[in-house]
């Protein structure tokens, strides 16, 4: 079968199109239709394919196959007819400026810094870029400034396929060692890159450029990017976020941070003076236990876990059984920590378990965990083992 035309070479723009439907057989999840041309871009070179519709048919995937498109849709058509395709333009518009916008930072990249772009993942949700070497934040934060004035100056960009002699002659940027149907997008003053897919005519369709975060990968350094309506799209959402924070702590939005960091810091005080309130209050709750031969079995609605581990530390000294202590209440279950200086309590843990409808273990010197008996059974248990 003869190669797919890709109208989306001609006219990224193109919303539109019709073409001759040359076979329409079932597959997994549908139907796959091959047409003699198409505008839908397939899913190649780390970029996600386009979606929309085959008359009445939608189409939910693209790919590739030795030069031949797929597209994968929920209805059958009919072979030999003309259908009339229409690609979700949005979505298109999309990936092209955030296409876009990867090839002119790596190229930035490339030029300042010498470094390779070894990987590129776009999807609806995420654009990723990887290079072969480390930037500092310093230098990404450069090559954005860098990128964004090459949106500004509206530079031209335009895809083409260069015969095999000028492609000998071009020095451009390739992930393979490519010599036929080589199509080269380039863009006036910043990149020259092999790539197949659409993009915008003219660098200031994107609008915006962000580079949001990044992070050592494989020996380099993976880029996370927003461009254009993806990149307004997440400043509003962090606008909003950081308005929430600046309402929610009473600091003025140009002054979050330093709003956080004090709010921060005073959780830390607060912490500090809370913990010193619970060793004053076991204190406390230790110098009303009279010593027995026998069990110990307290009782706190609440606790965190480290705080009824030191209250059982310093109980068992006060007994010569078993040192229990509960937190919850009838109504909610109990967590326990039980310890002893005499009995092996790993050895007993099953039997424990059983009598108050519990689960848990440990080592010999002390279990923990939870259980649904009430505080009866439980001090009745503890009163006679």
């Amino acid at each position: 079968m003869e190669r797919t035309v890709r109208l989306f070479d001609i006219d990224a723009s193109a919303r539109c199109f019709e073409g001759k439907v040359l076979s329409c057989l079932p597959c997994e999840g549908g139907y796959e239709v091959i047409l003699d041309q198409t505008l839908f871009f397939p899913e190649e070179g780390g970029q996600a394919c386009d979606t929309g519709r085959l008359g009445g048919a939608a189409v939910d995937f693209v790919g590739e196959r030795d030069g031949v498109i797929f597209h994968r849709v929920d209805k059958e058509i009919c072979e030999g007819v003309l259908v009339r395709g229409e690609i979700d333009y949005e979505e298109r518009f999309r990936k092209m400026q955030s296409h876009t916008a990867e090839h002119i930072v790596s190229g930035l990249i490339w030029q300042n810094f010498r470094l390779h772009n070894v990987g590129f993942h776009l999807s609806s949700d995420e654009m990723t870029a990887d290079f072969d070497g480390y930037l500092d934040e310093e230098q990404i934060t450069f090559i954005e400034t860098l990128a964004n004035r090459a949106v500004y100056e509206c530079r031209g960009v335009r895809g083409y396929y260069p015969t095999r002699e000028k492609l000998e002659e071009m020095e451009y940027r390739s992930k393979l060692a490519l010599t036929e149907n080589v199509r080269i997008v380039e863009i006036e003053g910043v990149d020259k890159c092999a790539c197949c897919a659409p993009h915008v005519s003219n660098t200031g369709a994107i609008g915006m450029i962000r580079i949001l975060s990044a992070e050592k990968y494989k020996g380099g350094v993976r880029l996370y990017m927003k461009a254009g309506i993806d990149a307004l799209e997440d400043s509003r959402a962090e606008y909003r976020q950081v308005k929430h924070i600046s309402v929610a702590i009473s600091a003025r939005h140009g002054e979050v941070a330093e709003g956080v960091d004090r709010l921060l810091s005073e959780i830390g005080e607060m912490k500090g003076k809370m913990a010193s309130m619970k060793r004053e209050l076991t204190a406390y709750k230790l110098e009303k236990i009279e010593y027995t031969e026998g069990n110990v079995c307290l009782f706190e609605e609440e606790g965190d876990m480290l705080s009824l581990r030191n209250l059982v530390n310093e109980a068992k000294k006060r007994c010569g059984g078993i040192c229990a202590v509960f937190a919850g209440t009838d109504e909610s279950g109990y967590r326990y920590i039980l310890s002893s200086t005499s009995a092996d309590l790993r050895a007993r843990a099953k039997e424990i378990n059983s009598a108050i409808s519990g689960k848990g273990g440990g080592s010999s010197e002390m279990i923990q965990g939870s259980c649904t008996a009430s505080r009866a059974q439980i001090e009745a248990y503890f009163k006679k083992a």
